[in-house]
């Protein structure tokens, strides 16, 4: 029993293996989405490897509420769907600064906070040096999120990214 199941093991690593399509060295273009005020984001994926990256994201917003900038690190695991067609998912997490607008007899909230973060997405390699994604990073603070509703967010983005 216990050789059945290591052979079952050792071929479906070896099959997701050879199946798996190998990533770009360096990527680097936006990442625009909606995460509790947070839109564009400056984006730069490094390969780690064959089949996981890193990525860094820097993103600002200036909106009437607060103005703040984020800086968030991934790590990844890329799996070829079909094709050109990946799917991928990773850890990590950032901090930031935000400066909320005063408010009349309000606590002063401002200041850095520190968040981990979850990734899930999908992507298309065009054959031209274009990446196309679409991803779902759920964010929880870890600390400062004093002047926030809730230390939970959702982050959807769609990232447009040149590869090089």
């Amino acid at each position: 029993m216990r050789i059945t199941t290591l052979f079952t093991a050792l071929f479906l690593f070896v099959t997701i293996g050879i199946q798996a399509q190998s990533i770009s060295e360096h990527a680097i273009g936006l990442r625009l989405g909606d995460s509790d005020g947070f839109g564009a984001e400056i984006s730069y994926q490094k390969s780690i490897g064959r089949y996981n990256r890193a990525e860094f994201n820097l993103g600002w917003r200036d909106s009437r509420d607060f103005d703040a900038f984020k800086l968030t690190g991934v790590y990844q695991w890329v799996h070829q769907l079909d094709g050109n067609f990946n799917w991928y998912y990773g850890v990590g997490g950032g901090l930031g600064s935000v400066e909320f607008e005063p408010v009349p007899d309000g606590e002063d909230n401002d200041g850095l906070f520190v968040f981990a973060a979850g990734d899930l997405g999908v992507e298309y390699n065009f054959d031209i040096p274009l990446l196309l994604s679409l991803d779902f990073r759920p964010e929880i603070g870890l600390l400062g999120y004093d002047g926030f509703d809730n230390g939970f967010d959702f982050d959807i983005a769609l990232g447009i990214r040149y590869q090089f």
